[in-house]
């Protein structure tokens, strides 16, 4: 398994943005690799957020934060970041950070942080 360690969580205003980071330790990543971005709400269950292919760069979002969320990784080892723009309170959760393999899901996550979004 892989280390996780999610940053950058806080409070915004609604339309506000934050970026939040997750830093991974313990494997070498490849092409088969993957990391993504979930998140739980209260009372409800964790959900996709967004995931990264990590040699090839592919993305992937769900629909209700695409064209406001941006995955990309970072120019340090093996780090992932969560752009979010545009943000509503309906995304208010806390949010983890997940690694795995393209093939067979994610095996590894991260404490999680949390985002909150005041109207």
């Amino acid at each position: 398994q892989v280390q996780l360690v999610e940053s950058g969580g806080g409070l915004v205003q609604a339309g506000g943005s934050l970026r939040l980071s997750c830093a991974a330790s313990g494997r070498t990543f490849s092409s088969n690799n993957i990391m993504g971005w979930f998140r739980q709400a209260p009372g409800k269950e964790r959900e996709f957020v967004a995931r990264i292919r990590w040699i090839f760069g592919s993305t992937y979002y769900s629909d209700s934060v695409k064209g406001r969320f941006s995955i990309s990784k970072g120019n340090a080892k093996n780090t992932v970041y969560l752009q979010m723009n545009s943000l509503k309170p309906e995304d208010t959760a806390v949010y983890y950070c997940a690694a795995g393999m393209y093939a067979s899901g994610y095996d590894s996550w991260g404490q999680g942080t949390q985002v909150t979004v005041s109207s």
